[in-house]
C-alpha cells in the first residue's frame, strides 16, 4: 500500500517504520522544518553566549517502555548508549525519600520496590504500611478500578506523607495532571506495568543525548535506507480529500492515511475535511473531530538555567512541590551529556505565565538547593509546551484509532491504555501501522 503520514513526531515516526517494515510505502509529512513533534532538540545559548543543544521539554523513560526501547533497536540504536539507566530513585535534596539500595537495584519485579519502600529514609513504619497494604489491595483487585475513581481517592488510605512524597510527583510526572483530578485506572496501568511487569520495569531511563538522537533522527534514516519511505519537511497538509478508492493527500493519492499530529490540529484538519466529503464519510470525522476537540491540555513547563559552580549530587532530585514553589523535578544536565552546571527544572501541570514560572522556579532552586552550595544560577531558556497533554481525568472518552475506511488516527491522546506519554505515542504509531490491510 501507499501510505501517507501526516505528522513527524515520535507517533508518526513510530507509524512509518512500522508500515515499511511490513512492505508498505510510506510518505510523511511534517509541517515544520524540525522533527520530533513534542520531544525533540532545540538550539540554546549559556550565559556566556556559547551554543547549547536543549530539549523542548525533560522527559523520562522508564525500563516498562518496551515498545519504545524495542523500535529504537529496529532503527538501529542502542538504548543503553543513550540512556542512563538506574533503579526507582526519586530522593529530595536532603536524601530522604523513595530510593532503590544499591544490593536491590537487580532484584525482579516487584521485589525491587518493596526494597525501595521498606528503606524509604524520612518514612515512618505507618507510611511503609500504607503503601504497602494499599498496593497490595490494587494487586489483588488485578490493578483496576471504577472508572469514575480519581488517584486521590485510589490512595485515600496512603499517608499524607507518602502521597506528597511519592503519590504526587508520580502521578503528575506519569499522567501530568493532579491526583485529585486524575484518573485511577490509568495510574493503576502504569503502577503495574513499572512495578509489577518485567525486571527493571521501574528502572528509570535518563536520555543522555537530545531528544532528536534519541529516536527521530534515526528512524527518518531507516525509512530512506529501506527504499520505501520518505520525509517531506516543511510541507503542510493543506487538503484532506476522499476519492474513492482513495484519499487525497495535497492532491496526491494514497490507499491510506494515518493521521498523527497533536490531537488540537488533528481535530481542526479532519473537521474541516468533512466539508467536502461524502455524508457516510463526513459523518464519521464530525463524531471524530468533536471528541477530540473535547479534550482538556495540560501544559508542561521546563526551566533551564546554569551556574558555573552548579552541580548535584544526582543526576536527577525530586524537590518538595507547592503553588509556590511548583517544579517537582531537577535534573544534572551535565550529568547527562550536557555541559557542566546546566540544570533543568521541570513543572509539570504548570499553571501561570512563562515570566512567573520562571521566577518562581528560580527562587525555589535558591531556597531547596541552598545546601548544595551551587552559587548563584541564571536563566538560560524557559520552555513552556502549553497543551503538551491531555488532561487525562476519571472515565475520559478518548478518540478511537479509526476514523473512517482507510483513514487512522495515532498519538498519545487516542484511545490506549496508557498516558500522554512517549511509550503512549509510539504504542499509538505501531498499531495503527499494524492496523493496515
Amino acid at each position: 500500500m501507499k501510505v501517507a503520514i501526516v505528522g513527524a513526531g515520535w507517533a508518526g515516526l513510530a507509524a512509518a517504520v512500522t508500515a515499511v517494515k511490513a512492505g508498505h510505502d510510506a510518505i510523511v509529512f511534517e509541517a515544520a522544518h524540525a522533527i520530533g513533534g513534542r520531544a525533540r532538540a532545540l538550539n540554546g545559548i549559556l550565559p556566556d553566549g556559547s551554543p547549547v543543544v536543549l530539549d523542548n521539554g525533560q522527559h523520562i523513560l522508564i525500563g516498562a517502555y518496551t515498545d519504545t526501547l524495542q523500535l529504537m533497536r529496529e532503527v538501529g540504536l542502542k538504548p543503553e548508549a543513550l540512556m542512563l539507566r538506574q533503579a526507582l530513585s526519586m530522593p529530595f535534596v536532603d536524601g530522604s525519600g523513595l530510593q532503590t539500595p544499591d544490593w536491590a537495584a537487580h532484584w525482579p519485579a516487584p521485589l525491587d520496590a518493596l526494597a525501595a519502600i521498606c528503606t524509604a529514609r524520612g518514612w515512618t513504619l505507618r507510611d511503609r504500611w500504607s503503601l504497602l497494604s494499599a498496593a497490595t489491595g490494587w494487586q489483588l483487585r488485578r490493578f483496576r478500578c471504577a472508572p469514575q475513581v480519581s488517584v486521590q481517592d485510589l490512595c485515600a488510605a496512603v499517608s499524607p506523607r507518602v502521597q506528597q512524597e511519592l503519590i504526587e510527583p508520580l502521578c503528575v510526572s506519569a499522567l501530568n495532571t493532579p491526583a485529585a483530578q486524575a484518573s485511577g485506572q490509568v495510574f493503576l496501568r502504569v503502577l503495574k506495568d513499572a512495578l509489577f511487569g518485567i525486571r527493571g520495569g521501574s528502572n528509570l531511563l535518563l536520555p543522555t543525548t537530545d531528544l532528536s538522537t534519541l529516536f527521530p533522527h534515526a528512524a527518518v534514516q531507516a525509512l530512506v535506507n529501506s527504499g520505501r519511505g520518505a520525509l517531506r519537511t516543511a510541507c503542510r497538509v493543506e487538503a484532506l480529500r476522499w476519492q474513492a478508492p482513495h484519499w487525497l493527500v495535497n492532491h496526491e493519492a494514497f490507499d491510506a492515511v494515518i493521521w498523527a499530529t497533536s490531537a488540537s490540529n488533528s481535530a481542526a484538519a479532519l473537521m474541516d475535511s468533512a466539508g467536502a466529503a461524502p455524508d457516510s464519510i463526513a459523518n464519521t470525522l464530525r463524531a471524530w473531530s468533536a471528541t477530540t476537540a473535547a479534550l482538556r491540555f495540560e501544559a508542561i513547563a521546563t526551566v533551564y538555567a546554569f551556574g558555573p559552580e552548579a552541580r548535584l549530587p544526582r543526576p536527577m532530585l525530586a524537590l518538595r512541590c507547592t503553588p509556590e514553589m511548583p517544579a517537582q523535578f531537577v535534573f544534572d544536565r551535565g550529568q547527562l551529556g550536557g555541559p557542566s552546571g546546566l540544570l533543568a527544572f521541570v513543572v509539570s501541570a504548570s499553571q501561570g505565565s512563562r515570566d512567573d514560572i520562571q521566577t518562581q522556579v528560580l527562587a525555589q532552586a535558591a531556597h531547596q538547593l541552598q545546601s548544595l552550595n551551587l552559587g548563584p544560577l541564571q536563566l538560560v531558556q524557559t520552555v513552556v509546551e502549553k497543551r503538551a497533554t491531555f488532561a487525562c481525568t476519571p472515565g475520559l472518552q478518548r478518540p478511537p484509532q479509526r476514523i473512517a475506511p482507510g483513514l487512522l488516527a495515532a498519538g498519545d491522546y487516542v484511545q490506549g491504555p496508557y498516558p500522554a506519554t512517549l511509550e503512549g505515542a509510539v504504542r499509538s504509531g505501531i498499531a495503527a501501522a499494524g492496523s493496515l490491510p
